[in-house]
């Protein structure tokens, strides 16, 4: 599998949170070699079904990336922008962007320079409401084209680094969706029992919408969360970051003790190399609710990590992603008549 393709190619679909239409037709195209059945339910989930005769495993990683909407249109055509999920605002200037209107327009986003600025405002970042899109029409036609609600996505080219690394926008977490194609791929060279669900969701930047209507739906007896995590950059402080180069496993009250050892026996067994991390509370991904839905279902949290998230050039190791469809394709091979035995008293 090019991974690296199915990386640059997801990264240039449009899929803000509630609005994954077209990331959603892309990922349940590249499923559908691999299982039995891919659906896309109403939140846009894509639902790729291995079936199975063992226990319903239910694997998540968001599809949806964090974005802008028009929020206002000034007298001189210029946009004013809201949030769509968790933007900070001081990447936004200079931005090379798209609006999503009538027409697809090509725009900058725009701020006051220092130059024209008071003294005491230079020292400031920006703020969102100090910002604006300019899409350098007149501002008729600005209103014909555009109108409040249209979504605002950033346009920006994916890059291969040296050293197998790999940078763009909305590798939280497509990368993760990447890697459940390529588990699936590996599964078909493998004897699995397991029922196997690989969930594409949806929302998950604004509340994790797509995961708590699909994990109700699935109602599968163990999941597994697939997100991403801060990778070791300059400037980091000890202990909140992780190594750039292998997975990592989250430890905590909302991740299942002994499926968790499961997992890690079976990286441990496969030569995979694998981190832990302590999420002390929530652990902000799908697999809070996932984790709550109906009476409850066993879940861990595997982690692939992520240089400058949130950002358009979120970077991460290729070869980590890899190891990850391997340690989960082992994993979802490995679950036997008796797995229930190995969770609970």
């Amino acid at each position: 599998m090019d991974v690296q393709k199915i990386l640059t190619d997801a990264a240039a679909k449009v899929g803000p949170s509630g609005q994954e239409m077209e990331v959603a037709e892309y990922f349940a195209e590249q499923f559908r070699p691999f299982v039995d059945e891919v659906t896309v339910d109403s939140m846009f989930n894509v639902i790729a079904h291995k079936k199975g005769t063992g226990p319903k495993v239910a694997l998540f990683a968001h599809m949806d990336e964090i974005g802008l909407m028009v929020v206002a249109i000034e007298e001189d055509g210029s946009l004013r922008l809201g949030n769509v999920g968790g933007v900070d605002p001081r990447i936004l200037p200079a931005c090379r962007v798209w609006v999503h209107g009538k027409e697809k327009l090509f725009g900058t986003i725009g701020a006051l320079p220092p130059h024209l600025m008071k003294a005491e405002d230079q020292k400031q970042n920006y703020r969102r409401e100090d910002l604006y899109v300019d899409v350098g029409l007149p501002a008729e036609k600005v209103r014909e084209l555009v109108r409040v609600g249209d979504i605002v996505t950033f346009n920006v080219p994916s890059t291969p680094l040296l050293n197998g690394q790999f940078a763009a926008k909305t590798m939280d977490d497509r990368a993760c969706v990447t890697m459940l194609v390529e588990t699936a791929e590996r599964l078909r060279k493998l004897q699995c029992d397991a029922d196997v669900y690989f969930v594409g969701s949806t929302q998950e930047e604004v509340g994790s919408r797509g995961a708590k209507t699909a994990a109700y739906a699935l109602d599968p007896d163990l999941a597994i969360a697939i997100d991403v995590d801060h990778a070791t950059i300059p400037g980091s402080r000890p202990n909140t970051t992780v190594d750039l180069d292998s997975l990592c496993a989250s430890i905590g009250p909302f991740l299942q003790p002994k499926l968790l050892k499961r997992l890690m026996d079976c990286a441990a067994a496969h030569h995979v190399k694998l981190q832990t991390t302590v999420a002390e509370r929530n652990t902000f991904t799908d697999g809070d609710d996932v984790a709550l839905a109906r009476d409850g279902v066993p879940m861990v949290l595997l982690s692939l990590p992520l240089k400058y998230m949130h950002t358009t050039v979120e970077t991460l190791d290729i070869q980590a992603l890899k190891e990850g469809s391997r340690l989960l394709s082992h994993f979802l091979s490995e679950l036997d008549a008796g797995w229930e035995d190995d969770l609970w008293i």
